[in-house]
């Protein structure tokens, strides 16, 4: 019964299992495995993190992925097609890595601009938020992965992210945080994860909100996992409606859940639910088949599975190409979280195909020898993509240090043939990132600068640190190493070509933290190739394992038996002189040579439990060291590893920094001299990360500075702010053009000169607010008291609370302009609108510029007066339109029963009250030209 789906036969599969075997399906195998039960055909099911790229089982940078635009430009595209578009992608790579589930979308708010995982979050309105995860869960799921809601529920802040009690009111925590995760499960979401915090005094992994509303009112029928970690208390757990407990294979349930169930304390039926859930999410995910001793059944020829269904029956995808095999010697541990071996007799690097299109009825496609999961084979068998040469980081001398023109070839390791996502194309991928770039793009303000035309520009200047070292991605859990990054300056040059002259000067520091070494500054010292050595030591300093690999940052270096010591070593090739600063990165007893002499040296304790910062962050530890331009050096990291402080490891390097007032004289005159000025700033992974909130909204360093240098020498300068959320921008009056990318993913500097040069419509709205300062926000409270963090604001947050308080923001939430203008010129309503059905609301738009434009049309509804109080405003609805240049167009907005309703504590029940509302229409939460009045009337 490959594939099977029938619920009965489910049922007499559970029926087989004795409570011990039950109850070990409750735990993962490893960090990123179920368990597998070969008697029922149930093979392990992997997990993946997201959503901007499905990383696979192991942090391996030979093992690329795909790099899509952060959570918070999702936000910023309005547009659920091209969301579900994505989500697709996410799946057809997740098929690509052997993996069933994918742990996206993130549906907690933006609650305060102050939130460190801003870039993983949609927005700070629980509609847009709903709409937008809504159309991820069903691209994904569209092709036979299971996608995961998660944090459930209000893990919006990073601030003792692990205790924090959240306190706030029933209503609000059904009507704002809720709200998302409600969607999800409306669009058939098959995975929930529990968070790490707690909701008004029980922690989520035992909270009594995971029985009800999610189970019971919401009808969820999937799993409810818990946060890598988060279940500390196993009985409460198991009482509770989580079904399971990641990671494994260690964890608190096993025989003591066995004990607690034949004692009585936790009901038989409890575990039995658990049971059923898994093998219906098996079931979807393809991953239950034929019980091991079946009769084999025929199969194609050549055993070739039917190829997966295109993205979209609108878009048909061209014939996916296929990885080569990826090989290993030695087992190698799953994850940062627990060292767990994986067993090599499990082999296959092929896709997965859809179960849908899966091979001949009642053949296995994946039987347990054949887990597409783990590599197997030597090593050195390894070829890792190609990954071009970067330039040197932002402390660069402060003079114009490239010029377009030939450009050299990058620096490679030898390359295998570039990784294809199963069903689409590799070109075709890159295309679909590339327009999301464009598309959740947000243009704050335009002078009248941009466009920029090509055949006027003979100079272009290019300025700051982040033109080539952008931020693509968000630090924390969910990163992944991209198959290539296409950086701004990259991208404005390719799009210019050879005629136009393109200087990039870095201009001053931004204060980011040294870079990890990379292929382009390093060799092996064993092999000569960029990269580095990388060599796990025994208690006697025996060598274990030795492998090249192509950086600095290794979060999880295999672990043989016997593994005392992790030592990565490399060549350095410093090409300027001067004070360099390396560092050593990670917990326990670490030190640092340089050409055999020790410059640093000590025992560095872990200092948190917090998973982000033991394994993916760890603290680095640096020394400056005097270096010579073109003379190598050998540097050699050692780091012993402890029980409890994981095992990343980690070697960073930055050049000597320059002299500031150089750097920004540089940056003047190199934009004095430029027909268009390009200048790009943005945050740093100190200040946008997992594990941590901010503290303030700069920018970093001096990058403030160097725009009001360059703007003041060049009014007609165009500002990129490369950032995931809310910064302060005090010279955004004196810019030319300020253009939000976010975190773009890595086809960042395509879309971005798409943008810049009138390709595409930049197409972004902002999914949250932002303020002109810190100081003007109404929210931003982050840290708990006593434990608690309690959510006084009740329902006001974002725009919400901006329009409670009658204070005006920099840029309001749904704010974005184009490359046109429009005028709102009508509003109509229904005369007959029934409590707890739709109604439609059209409003007349009219393209009043010189070319064709999009406009997201906006519908927020205010009142009725009298109790219970409400927001001054909310989303509602919302569409966007596009039309040419003079047209007139009328839009049609829908308005779901759930925008009047509001939650009666009393009655712990859902109400709308009839009467009076305003529905208000425009283009953001602060530009509502349009008013009409709508009249609601009681059922009946």
């Amino acid at each position: 019964m490959s594939g099977t789906d029938d619920a009965a036969e489910r049922e007499a599969l559970l029926g087989k299992l004795t409570l011990r075997e039950k109850v070990r399906l409750l735990t993962g195998a490893t960090t990123w495995r179920t368990r597998a039960e070969p008697a029922l055909g149930l093979r392990e099911m992997v997990l993946s993190d997201g959503p901007a790229g499905v990383r696979g089982q192991s942090w391996d940078e030979r093992d690329p992925a795909l790099l899509l635009p952060s959570a918070s430009a999702l936000g910023a595209l309005w547009d659920e097609e091209t969301v579900e578009r994505l989500g697709g992608l996410l799946a057809a790579e997740a098929r690509r890595k052997g993996v069933d589930v994918v742990l996206a979308p993130t549906l907690n708010l933006h609650r305060t601009p102050l939130g460190g995982r801003h870039f993983e979050c949609f927005s700070e309105d629980p509609e847009l938020t709903g709409r937008t995860g809504a159309a991820l869960v069903r691209g994904i799921q569209a092709r036979g992965v299971a996608a995961t809601a998660k944090h459930y529920v209000a893990n919006d802040s990073e601030t003792d992210r692990l205790t924090v009690d959240v306190r706030m009111s029933e209503r609000v925590l059904r009507e704002v945080y809720l709200a998302p995760f409600e969607a999800a499960v409306e669009a058939g979401v098959r995975v929930v994860m529990a968070g790490y915090n707690g909701v008004d005094g029980a922690t989520m992994t035992a909270s009594p909100l995971l029985d009800d509303p999610l189970k019971g009112e919401w009808g969820f029928d999937g799993v409810v996992v818990s946060d890598w970690g988060a279940v500390r208390d196993g009985e409460p757990a198991a009482r509770a409606a989580l079904d399971l407990a990641m990671p494994g294979p260690e964890g608190v349930w096993g025989e003591a859940l066995v004990r607690a169930v034949e004692e009585g304390r936790v009901p038989r039926e409890a575990v039995d639910d658990k049971v059923r859930r898994l093998l219906a999410l098996a079931a979807t995910c393809g991953a239950l088949g034929e019980p091991e001793g079946a009769p084999e059944a025929p199969s194609f020829p050549g055993g070739l599975p039917v190829p997966p269904p295109p993205l979209s029956t609108a878009h048909p995808q061209p014939e996916s190409g296929r990885l080569p095999s990826v090989t290993a010697s030695e087992p190698r541990p799953d994850s940062p979280w627990v060292p767990v071996p994986v067993p090599m007799s499990m082999s296959a690097s092929e896709p997965r195909p859809d179960p849908a299109c899966s091979p001949a009825a009642g053949s296995d496609p994946h039987p347990q020898s054949e887990s597409p999961c783990v590599p197997s084979g030597p090593l050195s068998e390894v070829q890792p993509s190609c990954v071009p040469s970067e330039p040197e980081p932002s402390c660069a001398p402060a003079v114009p240090v490239s010029v377009s023109g030939p450009q050299s070839e990058p620096v490679c390791a030898p390359s295998a043939p570039e990784p294809t996502p199963s069903g689409i194309g590799r070109d075709r991928a890159r295309a679909l990132l590339r327009e999301a770039v464009a598309a959740s793009t947000v243009l704050l303000r335009n002078r009248g600068v941009l466009p920029l035309d090509p055949a006027r520009l003979r100079t272009v200047a290019v300025i700051g640190a982040h033109a080539v070292l952008p931020r693509t991605q968000g630090g924390g859990s969910a990163g992944v190493f991209p198959e290539r990054v296409v950086t701004p300056l990259d991208g404005i040059r390719d799009a210019l070509g050879d005629g136009v002259r393109v200087l990039h000067v870095p201009g001053p520091s931004t204060g980011a933290p040294a870079p990890s070494l990379t292929p382009d500054l390093c060799t092996d010292p064993v092999t000569g190739d960029p990269g580095v050595r990388l060599r796990v030591l025994d208690e006697a300093g025996r060598e274990l394992i030795t492998e090249h690999r192509l950086g600095g940052r290794q979060l999880e270096p295999p672990l043989p038996p016997g593994a005392q010591t992790v030592e990565i070593a490399a060549v350095l090739l410093p090409r300027t002189s001067g004070p360099w600063t390396l560092g050593v990165g990670g917990f326990g007893r670490l030190s640092l040579e340089v050409d055999q002499h020790v410059v640093l040296k000590g025992q560095f304790d872990k200092e948190t439990d917090d998973p982000a910062a033991v394994h993916v962050n760890p603290p680095v530890h640096g020394v400056p060291v005097h270096l010579t331009a073109g003379r190598s050096v050998r540097v050699v990291a050692r780091r012993e590893l402890a029980p409890g402080t994981g095992r990343a490891t980690v070697v960073t390097a930055a050049p000597p920094r320059p002299d500031d007032g150089p750097a920004l004289a540089g940056a003047v005159r190199a934009a004095r001299a430029a027909d268009a000025v390009i200048v790009v700033v943005g945050t740093t992974e100190q200040a946008e990360s997992e594990g941590c909130d901010r503290t303030d909204l700069g920018l970093g360093g001096r990058q403030d500075e160097l725009v009001q240098a360059v703007t003041g020498a060049a009014p007609h300068t165009v500002v990129v702010v490369n950032s995931g959320g809310p910064v302060e921008l005090p010279w955004r009056a004196r810019a030319g053009a300020v253009l939000l990318t976010w975190f773009p993913g890595q086809e960042g500097g395509a879309g971005l000169a798409d943008v810049l040069f009138g390709r595409a419509e930049p197409g972004g709205r902002l999914p949250t607010t932002w303020p002109a300062a810190l100081a003007d926000a109404p929210v931003t409270r982050t840290r708990p008291e006593n434990g608690h963090l309690d959510y006084t604001e009740g329902l006001h947050i974002g725009y919400r609370a901006w329009a409670r308080h009658d204070r005006e923001p920099a840029y309001w939430f749904g704010h974005g302009l184009g490359f046109t203008t429009w005028a709102y010129e009508g509003l109509r309503v229904p005369d007959d609108i029934v409590a707890g059905e739709p109604f439609t609301v059209r409003v007349d738009v009219r393209n009043t510029g010189p070319r064709r434009g999009r406009e997201v049309v906006q519908v927020y509804l205010a009142g009725p007066p009298g109790p219970p109080a409400r927001p001054e405003r909310w989303l509602a609805g919302y569409t966007s339109v596009s039309a040419e240049p003079g047209e007139r167009a009328t839009v049609s907005v829908r308005i779901p029963p759930r925008a009047l309703r509001h939650w009666a504590e009393d009655a712990h029940a859902w109400r709308t009250r009839p009467g009076a509302y305003r529905v208000l229409a425009g283009s953001s939460a602060g530009a509502l030209p349009l008013t009409a009045t709508a009249l609601v009337r009681a059922v009946g």
